[in-house]
Parts: structure tokens; C-alpha cells; sequence
């Protein structure tokens, strides 16, 4: 049963709240809102909001390391990909070596290190098949 819920932010770890959050601002627009060097709000007026918050212990996810648990990441729509790359390198991201989308996806790293995807519209889409309403999990598939 689904209660009534709905997502306003994705938060992310990292060593500097300010600069991460001023790397997504120059992707993503929007106003920074803060109460502390540690906590960083970008809001974009898009609905959900993302959250920097400063950990001592950050660790950059390893890119792609099979042996290394999959964190969280996130994917961006964009208008062409090679002026968005350019864009983004620019700002401090770096391009992965490994890129696993051909001409659909890039995967580049922000400047904390997390990896995260932009895309053309058509990889960014919905796919068209519906899930089945309560399809069987294996076990090796968090619940």
C-alpha cells in the first residue's frame, strides 16, 4: 500500500557543500540557499531540490570498479551532448574513463568525484513497457 509521499530533495555527501553545490548550479541554474557551510540547498524551482551536506569521511565512488558497492547517481537530460560535456568540464567535472553509452549517455565525475550521467533526450526517455504489478524479486535484490 503506498502512502502519500513525495520526493523534494536528493542529498549528497561531500567534503564541500559550497563548491559541489556551485559545480550543479552551473548545470542546472537555480538559487543557492544555505544556514551553514556545512548544508547547501540548490533549489531550481524543478519540484526537487538538491541537498549538499558536508561528511568528514567522503570517499569518491571508484568508476568502474565491478568489486566496489553501486552508490546512488544521477542523470541529466541535455539539448547536445558534446557542448554540455564541454560545459561541464569547464566547470570542474571530469570525463570517466570508462563510457558505457556509445553516443546515447556520458558518465563524468563531479568535482567531489561522484559519478554522474548526462544524456540525449532519447536515452533520457520513459521506456514504453510497464512493470508488472508486483514482479518477483531475487534474492539478491534489496526489498
Amino acid at each position: 500500500m503506498a502512502i502519500s509521499a513525495s520526493l523534494f530533495a536528493v542529498t549528497i555527501d561531500c567534503p564541500d557543500p559550497v563548491r559541489l553545490a556551485r559545480f550543479y548550479q552551473g548545470l542546472l541554474g537555480g538559487q543557492l540557499r544555505s544556514a551553514s557551510a556545512d548544508f547547501v540547498v540548490l533549489a531550481t524551482g524543478h519540484g526537487t531540490r538538491l541537498d549538499f551536506q558536508r561528511v568528514a569521511n567522503h570517499r569518491p565512488s571508484p568508476w568502474p570498479d565491478p568489486a566496489a558497492p553501486r552508490r546512488l547517481h544521477l542523470d541529466f537530460s541535455v539539448d547536445d551532448l558534446d557542448r554540455a560535456e564541454r560545459h561541464l568540464l569547464g566547470l570542474g567535472a571530469v570525463l570517466a574513463s570508462y563510457q558505457p553509452g556509445g553516443q546515447r549517455f556520458r558518465v563524468l565525475l563531479d568535482p567531489a568525484g561522484h559519478p554522474f550521467c548526462i544524456a540525449t533526450a532519447a536515452a533520457a526517455g520513459v521506456p514504453d513497457q510497464e512493470l508488472a504489478a508486483d514482479p518477483p524479486m531475487t534474492s539478491s535484490e534489496p526489498r
